[in-house]
């Protein structure tokens, strides 16, 4: 191999089980694991962000765990050059590493890194935020589709923040933030194996009604309703919480707020599923298969 240096990449859709994977894999080597999920960077954000327990935590050493707080401007950038400077450190210890998360971006930005862009404007971002906040999503996807269609048709249309990011870098710059997203591959001082699990669509929606309940039993309404006053925060703006609001406000029933969160959270599986698929050099298993998957990650570096 090229380097002697490796990350193990655990990626997947939503309650697919990357979690239980990565500490096995963990064990395994007797390595240590960081997490590239966008929501549990948040220690405010418990249950519905579904981190992994205290007794999954004391398994294997975990980074980036409740390690923001949502107060925190926390980008995909500075996930890159934090987690980097963590790896160098890890690194001088360990041989192996593993990345786990359902978060493509941020997994590509440490995998692969981030185009370099011009600074925008943060009154921009401010008052597109307020749009969004008084209008709705739909002048902003209009705005943007018009002035960035490239941009437009590979955005997530679900996350709102995108889609500010998109129109605020015209607005800023002038210049089509789609023309600037290269996919150049930065060179990294790490090889990479990169591991997907799925299954049958059927038994992953399962997986995510039973995940949905469970967070209901273990206290979620409580948590959302704690973090009332933080809601404007981007971070909150997201599936399990933003349903949960809508039911505070009396928009909703509580049972109409519950099966949101699971058509919401189906939907986001399989939006993950999308980005995943297109890169080649994942190998997929079913989320039974831990054996199979150490079998394979020994092959390459043995």
């Amino acid at each position: 191999m090229a380097s002697n240096k490796t990350l193990i990449v655990v990626v997947g859709p939503t309650a697919i089980g990357k979690t239980a994977l990565a500490i096995e894999i963990a064990k395994q080597f007797s390595t240590e694991i960081i997490s590239a999920d966008s929501r549990q960077f948040f220690k405010e954000m418990e249950i519905g962000t579904a981190k992994p327990s205290p007794e999954e935590l004391a398994e294997a050493p975990h980074h980036f765990i409740n390690s923001h707080s949502i107060e925190t401007l926390f980008s995909t950038g500075d996930f890159e050059l934090q987690a980097l400077a963590l790896m160098d450190e890890l690194y001088k210890k360990h041989d192996l590493l593993v990345m786990v998360g359902g978060s493509g971006l941020y997994i590509n930005a440490v995998c692969n890194g981030l185009d370099e862009l011009p600074q925008t404007d943060p009154n921009i971002r401010n008052s597109l935020n307020e749009l969004l906040a008084e209008e709705g999503i739909e002048l902003i996807k209009k705005q943007l589709r018009e002035y960035d269609p490239e941009y437009y048709a590979k955005v997530d249309q679900a996350n709102p923040q995108r889609m500010i990011r998109g129109l605020e870098f015209y607005l800023s710059t002038g210049h089509k933030l789609s023309s600037f997203l290269t996919n150049s591959k930065k060179s990294r001082p790490f090889d990479t194996i990169k591991i997907g699990l799925n299954t049958d669509r059927n038994k992953l929606y399962e997986r995510i009604n039973l995940r949905v309940d469970h967070m209901m039993e273990a206290g979620l309404l409580d948590e959302v309703r704690g973090l009332s006053s933080f809601r404007s925060y981007n971070a909150l703006n997201t599936v399990g919480y933003s349903e949960l609001f809508d039911y505070l406000d009396g928009e909703s029933t509580l049972q109409e707020a519950v099966d949101k969160i699971k058509q919401n959270t189906r939907r986001f599986a399989k939006r993950q599923l999308t980005w995943f698929r297109k890169d080649d050099s994942i190998t997929w298993f079913e989320p039974n298969q831990t054996n199979a998957v150490i079998n394979h990650i020994h092959k390459i570096i043995d």
